[in-house]
C-alpha cells in the first residue's frame, strides 16, 4: 500500500478558541510526513534484510544475558530449540523496545514517567476519504487524531484516562466510532467504520546511559517517549543513522570505546 502523505495539518483543543493549521506548501515543501502502515514498512525491511549477503540471522532465538569482555569481543548468551549457546560479538546493539533484556543486561537504568493515559490504535473509514490533512484534537485526557493513510482510511489514534481504558476497549463498534466522533469532531465527516483497537499504555522511558561495554542502546531501549510529536519512530531512526555511519568509517573495531563514545555524542550526518 502506498504511503499517506500528510500535506496539511489542523491541531486545536477541545474547550480552547482557536486553531493552528499547517501547510507543507508554505514551507516549499511536498509534505511533512507520510503515513506508512507497520505491516508494510516491517515487509519492506524484511526484502532488505534478504538482500544482505554477510548478515547471518538467529531465529527464532531467546536473548538470556550478557558474559564478559574477553579479547575484544562481548560474550552473549542466547537460546533456541536446542539448548543455550554463547556467541562473541564485537558490539552488541540493543534494539529490543521499552522492556529491553540488553539494557537490563548492562546494568542501565532509566528514569521512568508513567502519564495515566492509555492510547488507542485503529483503522477507520469515514465520510470523506482522507485528502492529504492531519487532524488532531487535545483534551484533558489525551489526544485525538486522524492521519490520512494511503488506502482511503486514517489511522486513528485516542488517548483516553487510564482508569478508563478497560471500558473503552469493552466498546461495541458503534459507541467505539461514537467516542472518536464526539473527541475529533465532524471535520472529517461522519465516521462509518472501523478495524480492531490496540492499546498502549502512555509510559516515558529514558535510558540513563546509551552505551555499555561493547553494547549501545537505540531506539526504544534508548528513549520511549509520549508520541505527542509524533517523534519516537523518528529518534529510533536518527540512532540507527548515527550508528550506521559509525560503522562505516569503523575499519577496525566496531566496538571501540572512541566509538562508543563518538555514538553517544554526535547527531547524524544529513545525507
Amino acid at each position: 500500500m502506498a504511503p499517506g502523505p500528510i500535506r496539511r495539518i489542523h491541531v486545536s483543543r477541545a474547550g480552547d478558541f482557536g486553531r493552528v493549521q499547517l501547510d507543507a506548501s508554505d514551507y516549499d515543501l511536498p509534505w511533512f510526513g507520510q503515513v506508512v502502515v507497520a505491516r508494510d514498512f516491517g515487509q519492506a525491511l524484511e526484502a532488505r534484510l534478504q538482500e544482505l549477503p554477510r548478515l547471518r540471522r538467529y531465529r527464532p532465538m531467546r536473548f538470556l544475558g550478557l558474559g564478559e569482555v574477553v579479547d575484544g569481543y562481548r560474550q552473549v548468551r542466547v537460546a533456541d530449540e536446542s539448548g543455550e549457546h554463547v556467541l562473541l560479538a564485537r558490539l552488541v546493539v540493543g534494539a529490543d523496545g521499552t522492556a529491553s533484556a540488553v539494557r537490563g543486561a548492562l546494568g542501565i537504568e532509566v528514569d521512568r514517567h508513567d502519564f495515566q493515559q492509555t492510547l488507542f490504535v485503529a483503522r477507520v473509514r469515514s465520510q470523506r476519504a482522507p485528502d492529504g490533512t492531519a487532524w488532531e484534537r487535545f483534551t484533558d485526557t489525551g489526544p485525538t487524531a486522524l492521519l490520512p493513510r494511503g488506502d482511503r482510511h486514517f489511522g486513528t489514534v485516542h488517548g483516553v484516562a487510564r482508569d478508563q481504558a478497560d471500558a473503552v476497549m469493552a466498546l461495541d463498534d458503534a459507541a467505539w466510532l461514537q467516542r472518536l466522533q464526539h473527541a475529533i469532531g465532524w471535520r472529517a465527516g461522519r465516521l462509518l467504520d472501523s478495524g480492531p483497537r490496540s492499546a498502549y499504555p502512555l509510559i516515558q522511558v529514558l535510558a540513563r546511559a546509551l552505551a555499555g561495554e561493547r553494547a549501545v542502546l537505540l531506539g526504544n531501549a534508548a528513549q520511549t517517549i509520549h508520541p505527542l510529536g509524533a517523534q519516537g519512530f523518528n529518534l529510533g531512526l536518527r540512532d540507527a543513522l548515527t550508528l550506521a555511519e559509525l560503522l562505516e568509517d569503523a575499519h577496525e573495531d566496531a566496538g571501540s570505546d572512541a566509538l562508543l563514545q563518538a555514538y553517544v555524542a554526535r547527531p547524524p550526518r544529513h545525507r
